[in-house]
Parts: C-alpha cells; structure tokens; sequence
C-alpha cells in the first residue's frame, strides 16, 4: 500500500495526477511537472511525455503550476512524486534556483531529474537537461531584427518583454541571446535589465501569457511611443503585445520577435503578427525525457549530453518568411510542418 505524507496528500488534492497505464504496465513511474497547463507549449510537452509513456508501457503522472511563476505548486508535485515511488521526473521550473532543494531530495531518494527546455541553476543540479539553445534561440531572433533594419539598427527603440521578476533561466538566456544578436553589449550575461545601452527602453514582465504581453507593451509605448522594435520571450506574450500597438496605432510599423516556434505562433509569423521566431521542439525534449527515466529505472544510465556543451540540445530554427543574408531560417510553410515535433 503506497503511503503519502500530509503535505504530499494535500500535493495531490491540489495538483491532480494525469491518468495512469493499466496496472500490468506500472512498474515504471513517471512524473512531468510544467510551469502551467495554459501555455500551448506545455500542453504539447504533456502530449509528447504521455505519447511516448504509453508507447514504453510506463506510468505517468503529470503536474502544473497554477500560473507560470508558481513555485510552491511544483514542489508539492516533487514531493507527491517523492512519495508515490516514480523513477523519474521531468521538470520544467518556474524558479530554476528555488526548485534545487527539493530537486536533491528527489535525487537523495534515487530519482532521475530531467530538467525540460529550462534549465536549473546551476545547470548540474538536474541529472540531465533536454533543452533548446535558449541563447541561441535570442540571438538568431537578435540578428534578424538587426539585418531588417540594416542602418537604422543604429538608431532602434526597443522593448524588452521578459518573463518574470525573478529572471529563471530560460528567460535570461533568450533576453541576452536577443540583445547580442543585435549588436548591444551585454554587462552581467547571467541577469537581464543591467544593460546601458540607450536603444533599450526599458523590461517588463509578461508571465508568458497574452495578458502579460499586452499590459507590458503598453506601459513601454507610455515610456517611448517610437518604440519599433519588440523582443517578446514567448508567441502569447507577443500576440498581446502585437493588440497592445494595435491599439497605438504602430502594430504596421514595429518589428515582434519571439522564442516558441508553436503552430499558433507560426501562423502569426504568416499573418505579419511576428516577423521572425525561433521554433523550439518541446515534444522531442519530453519523449527523450522519457526513454531515459525507462533507461534509468532498467539499467541505471544516466543520458549524456550533447558533445561539447552540458546538456542534451534538442534543436532550434528560425521561421520567417522575410529571410535575411547569413542568418540561416526556414519559412512558415516549412515551420508549419515541423511545429513543435
């Protein structure tokens, strides 16, 4: 009989687990905790964790923040994990630091942590990391708003729309990936918003959704209506900032970049919404998540990463149908076909 504590009860009330394997097919147990079920980009990781799970005959149990940014949720659902004798978990964190603690209890009690498209801080606190190059995934969007403006680049207004306050990972890496594509000199490249350059109206949080991309945009037009650049962290943040300048009057004369590469986010880049995004592919980053958690609890194999960097690099494009010199992308066909495979 499988005993929780309290607190892992109360986990599970809350959180929900996300339906199991017939019990013939139990003996391996998988967790997947993302930042929110919202955000299409979780909801294609979940589909790709639970496609892959049911192929292997493993047990999955999935879990989500209330909002992005919602740490104690993903805590809980470590502990519910814990407590419920899983081999493994993936994890997408939504404070890469905070989450480090319970992290090691997992690993203490002979868990695998996967650490999904965000990595943890520092980077070796999960036993492996498939992620996209975020960096590079904001430089390539950096350098395409460069080239567009070609002489002009000099002169730029523009915004930054980050994450959130507490700067996890991911959205430091494509802030600073963004500003040195452009051409802008980073200060600490480890935290975003220390920059000096004076092309650089201001940051503002967007927690990744829609909302949040319209409510930033708006407070950064009322700082500097010449804004004509926009750097969005996500496709929802930059859909609520493309309404944002509608409602200026600008949205035909302001370039959006983006990080997703989502089948939404791409037919924006169709529609002139966004200029140009960086497509990342979250349903390899959980099926391979899942093939090592099964690797693991058989043969004790940790997966490696790719050769020369430290963690697994699951890929990244650029889509845009405005392709530019010496900045290598595909269009939106092409990007439609392959949205987050």
């Amino acid at each position: 009989m499988r005993i929780l504590t309290p607190r892992s009860v109360l986990a599970v009330a809350i959180l929900g687990a996300g339906a199991a394997m017939p019990a013939a097919a139990a003996d391996i147990g998988a967790c997947l905790i993302t930042k929110t079920d919202i955000n299409p980009f979780f909801v294609k990781m979940k589909e790709g964790a639970t496609a892959k799970a049911e192929e292997l005959g493993i047990t999955l149990s999935t879990y989500a923040g209330k909002v992005d940014g919602d740490h104690e949720t993903q805590v809980q659902a470590v502990e519910t994990c814990i407590a419920s004798g899983a081999k493994g978990i993936l994890i997408t964190a939504s404070d890469t630091a905070g989450i480090v603690p319970v992290v090691q209890q997992a690993q203490d009690a002979g868990l695998l942590v996967i650490a999904l498209d965000t990595p943890l801080e520092p980077i070796d606190s999960a036993d492996a990391t498939f992620a996209t190059d975020n960096f590079k995934a904001g430089e390539l969007i950096g350098q395409w708003a460069a080239a567009q403006l070609g002489d002009a680049a000099a002169d730029a207004r523009i915004a930054m729309l980050d994450l959130a306050a507490s700067q996890p990972s991911v959205g430091v890496l494509r802030d600073q990936g963004f500003l040195q594509g452009f051409g802008i000199e980073l200060n600490d490249p480890k935290k975003w918003g220390d920059e000096t350059d004076p092309r650089i109206v201001g940051n503002e949080v967007t927690a990744g959704n829609e909302e949040g991309g319209r409510t930033a945009m708006e407070n950064l037009m009322q700082k500097d209506p010449e804004i004509n650049v926009v750097y969005t962290i996500n496709e929802p943040a930059a859909a609520g900032a493309y309404e944002a300048l509608k409602a200026f009057g600008r949205e035909n004369d302001v370039l959006i970049v983006s990080v997703d590469g989502g089948c939404p986010g791409v037919n924006n880049v169709a529609d002139g919404v966004i200029g140009a995004t960086s497509q990342q592919y979250p349903l390899l980053m959980a099926s391979k998540g899942v093939e090592a958690i099964k690797a693991w609890a058989e043969d004790g194999v940790k997966p490696e990463p790719t050769p020369g960097l430290d963690f697994f690099n699951t890929g990244v494009s650029l889509v845009t149908d405005k392709p530019v010199d010496g900045v290598e992308s595909i269009d939106t066909k092409e990007g439609l076909d392959r949205c987050w495979g």
